[in-house]
């Protein structure tokens, strides 16, 4: 995970606009860097990393030898880049997942990339031969993407909304900061000024279709049909090759732990997974809550009964209140509900950060958007009502659960 910063045809000296680029440093503690490019004294990049993988060769934006007008800056994680690699036979470079993009690029541009990725991602691609910028972000947005593009080809690009809103520019109005719209691709010109133009906004995969990457997927092919056995089955397959896609990681691995159905599932079959895999620490666990409050006790019962290593993160209604100011910021977002969620959230990863080195977070988001989990559902008038509600949920997860996923988190590194 990281923080990505991009600008393209600033008027102004870069070196002051690179200030701005700092206010999302929590993202990326282990390392920064800037780097102008060649030929456009106007355009850069800015890059805060959190080394997941390949703690050597894993600097941004990345450029091989082999494709020296490419530049690639990405957050994320990319599961299938091996897969991929076997594949069509690239020839990788570094251990880093997300070098798969550049081939990718190179082999079928840049709709084949977009769908053929199995992962999270946010990125900015430069291509300096074809003088073409893209952006693109995955299905759901769990990563994040901000964009300002003014009228006189101003464009800049950041993880978050923070890095972007006192950026210095000729044009008097204010440019609105906009996210990026998941499950797209946007491809813009580069003119010799370093300006840009947009060309065209692509949604590349709705959710609703199986996506193009599944045709080299490791999963077993999945029998068809709707009896009770089958469907439970392949819930079974598809949600377990879900957590071991995300074994990848090369730093230490954690859950929240709330007690409840979908982290409880994803601890435990995360437990069995890692020991399948022989990695050979103990699977810490963490739950937070208020003196006695039912998620700690519940979370507790799990824990003991698969065998983690519990932590457990007490806070009082005052320790909750004074941290409003510093979630908000985080998040962006004065949405009710997402900021009382995101308390223990925001708490939870400042232990963690602090108190332990675990450093790649699972959790269960996403399942109540997709299986119905909340309460209401029980008065869907139909079926099919309840299937589009579940639709619209994951259409908007972006602003709403996984937004608090990813801030609360990258917040403490």
């Amino acid at each position: 995970m990281c923080g990505i910063w991009a600008l393209f045809g600033s008027d102004e000296c870069l070196s002051v606009q690179c200030l701005s680029a700092m206010k999302i440093a929590h993202r990326g503690p282990d390392a920064f860097r800037f780097e102008n490019v060649n030929g456009f004294t106007n355009c850069c990049f800015g890059f805060h990393r959190l080394a997941v993988v390949d703690q050597l060769y894993g600097m941004q934006p990345i450029r091989v030898k082999k494709f020296p007008y490419l530049w690639l800056c990405y957050n994320g994680e990319i599961y299938n880049f091996k897969q991929l690699q076997k594949q069509f036979g690239f020839e990788y470079q570094t251990l880093v997942d997300g070098e798969v993009i550049l081939h990718l690029y190179n082999r079928g541009g840049i709709e084949q990339t977009a769908s053929m990725l199995d992962g999270v991602f946010a990125f900015i691609l430069l291509d300096t031969a074809n003088r073409k910028v893209f952006l693109a972000r995955d299905t759901y947005g769990v990563r994040p993407l901000f964009k300002v593009l003014t009228d006189d080809g101003f464009l800049g690009v950041c993880s978050e909304a923070k890095g972007l809103i006192n950026l210095k520019h000729s044009t008097s109005l204010c440019p609105k900061v906009e996210p990026f719209l998941p499950g797209h691709y946007e491809v813009l010109d580069l003119k010799p000024s370093g300006k840009v133009i947009s060309v065209e906004l692509v949604k590349f995969h709705s959710y609703r279709d199986e996506p193009l990457h599944a045709a080299c997927d490791t999963v077993e092919t999945l029998p068809s049909g709707f009896d009770l056995e089958t469907v439970k089955s392949n819930i079974r397959i598809l949600f377990e090759n879900g957590v071991r896609k995300r074994l990848m990681a090369h730093r230490r691995i954690g859950c929240l732990l709330s007690g409840g159905l979908d982290s409880s599932l994803v601890a435990a079959v995360l437990l069995k997974l890692m020991k399948e895999a022989n990695i050979n620490y103990p699977l810490q666990t963490f739950a937070i809550g208020m003196e006695n409050s039912p998620d700690l006790l519940a979370a507790r019962k799990v824990a003991a009964h698969i065998g983690s290593e519990h932590h457990e993160v007490i806070f009082n209604s005052e320790e909750g209140i004074q941290a409003i100011e510093e979630v908000i910021f985080s998040l962006e977002t004065y949405d009710i509900t997402t900021v009382r969620a995101s308390i223990g959230m925001y708490l939870v990863s400042k232990y963690i950060r602090k108190k332990t080195d675990s450093v790649v977070i699972f959790s269960g988001e996403g399942s109540d958007e997709l299986t119905q989990g909340y309460i209401y559902f029980h008065k869907a008038p139909s079926p099919e009502e309840a299937a589009e509600e579940s639709e619209r949920l994951l259409k908007e997860l972006y602003l709403f659960d996984v937004l608090r996923a990813d801030r609360t988190t990258a917040a403490h590194g």
